[in-house]
């Protein structure tokens, strides 16, 4: 794919704010507001994964409930403790 970086974090915001569950759009809105411009390309990779992934499971990731894949327990963590303050 060839986009911009500009371009890019403008497409993985959008898509943080329209999500399928209001609670998930509102906590991934105020983390991609806070973070997506200071991320590095393989952290920006790691978030578009991420946003792959079903709002039911992210849900029960941020919140606790259940605990996150390997490969997304840090990104998971920063979401939470942005998601907290």
């Amino acid at each position: 794919m060839n986009e911009t970086p500009e371009n890019r974090i403008k497409r993985l915001q959008m898509r943080s704010m329209r999500r399928g569950i209001k609670e998930m759009d509102i906590i991934l809105s105020a983390y991609a507001e806070r973070t997506l411009a200071g991320m590095s390309v393989q952290e920006l990779d790691l978030y578009d994964a991420l946003l792959h992934e079903n709002d039911q499971d992210l849900y029960q990731w941020v919140t606790g409930q259940v605990p996150a894949p390997e490969p997304f327990e840090n990104l998971i963590q920063d979401i939470s403790q942005t998601f907290q303050k």
